[in-house]
Order: C-alpha cells, then sequence, then structure tokens
C-alpha cells in the first residue's frame, strides 16, 4: 500500500508542476505579445483602410507590351496593373512561363538579370513594368517554339496570370536559348 501512496503521490506533484508551468508559460507569452504590440508603432497595430500592401494576383491585370528590337535581341515590357480599388506593392521581379496551347511549359523557367529590386507602389489603375529579353532564335540558332501563352505570376504570388502571346517563336533549347527577366520599374515600358 506504501507504494501505491507513493505513486499517487508522485503523480499528484507531477501534476501540479506541469499545472504550474502551464500557469507560467501562459503568462509569459501574454507578456511577450504585450511587449510587441507596446513597440509597434501604432500605424502597425491596426492598419488604415487602403493602405499599400503587397499586391494580389486578384488585384493585377497582366499585358505585354510592343517589341523593341535590338541586335539580334527581341525585347518586350511584361506589364502589370492594378485593377483594384486600393493601393499595393510590387517588390522585385515577375515569375514567367512560356505555354503550349495545353498548357504545359515550354523551355526553361527565364533567368534573373542581377539588378537592384525596389518597391514600386501601384495606385489603382498604375501600372509597373518588367523587361523580357531573349536572343531572335532565327539569329542565334536556337530551338525555338510558338507559345500560345505567357504566364505571368506577381512576386510572392502562386497563381500565374495568362497573357496570350502573338509575338511569334521563343527560344526553348540549345546553344543562346536563355530568356531573361529584370527586375519591375514604375509604368508600361521604357
Amino acid at each position: 500500500m506504501a507504494t501505491m501512496s507513493q505513486s499517487v503521490r508522485r503523480a499528484a506533484l507531477l501534476g501540479s508542476a506541469l499545472a504550474a508551468l502551464g500557469s507560467l508559460t501562459a503568462c509569459g507569452t501574454e507578456h511577450r505579445a504585450e511587449t510587441a504590440a507596446q513597440r509597434a508603432p501604432a500605424e502597425q497595430q491596426v492598419p488604415a483602410a487602403g493602405t499599400g500592401t503587397r499586391c494580389h494576383t486578384s488585384e493585377l491585370r497582366a499585358s505585354v507590351g510592343r517589341m523593341d528590337p535590338g541586335a539580334g535581341q527581341r525585347n518586350f515590357p511584361v506589364v502589370l496593373t492594378n485593377v483594384s480599388s486600393r493601393t499595393c506593392t510590387l517588390h522585385g521581379y515577375p515569375g514567367a512561363a512560356f505555354v503550349d496551347a495545353a498548357g504545359r511549359q515550354l523551355g526553361p523557367d527565364p533567368k534573373r538579370t542581377p539588378d537592384e529590386p525596389a518597391t514600386v507602389t501601384l495606385a489603382p489603375g498604375r501600372s509597373a513594368w518588367a523587361g523580357l529579353r531573349y536572343a531572335d532564335p532565327e539569329v542565334s540558332g536556337a530551338r525555338a517554339a510558338t507559345p500560345a501563352a505567357l504566364l505571368v505570376t506577381p512576386p510572392d504570388e502562386r497563381k500565374p496570370l495568362k497573357v496570350r502571346w502573338t509575338a511569334g517563336e521563343v527560344p526553348v533549347g540549345g546553344n543562346a536559348s536563355s530568356v531573361f527577366l529584370t527586375a519591375f520599374e514604375p509604368g508600361s515600358g521604357p
């Protein structure tokens, strides 16, 4: 019986210790949250309506601007326009992929040029653009295909916007088949 009493006593002590630990942990958590809230500026605690935060795919429309040919190059502005009623921001590079009519990707993902990305603030109706550049397949001799569309994914988003591709063949393999993207800039092109 003494063994049973000792087991019961140990269980009671363990239960009490766990309850005390739980109380201390809860108190510590409340204190940390309160301290963090006290340190945050008032405007961060309660965001004002219409303040700029990152743009989401559903708030944007994508388009591809007119080709600006260079010496053996094809250059296009990939434009994202804010179609929402709030101001939002873009920072960095778009994702992009050429796809065929069945939605299969043609060629590798574009490479990012070594730019210094800046945050672009888009008021409703305003645009930002990133440069899409590749060697003309007729000049470079790269294996080429004609895409049905260009999928454009805004920074930090997963869902792309689909833009019908009407500019002909793009490089998809072989030497000189790289496609490059620049970081976003304000406006709709150079």
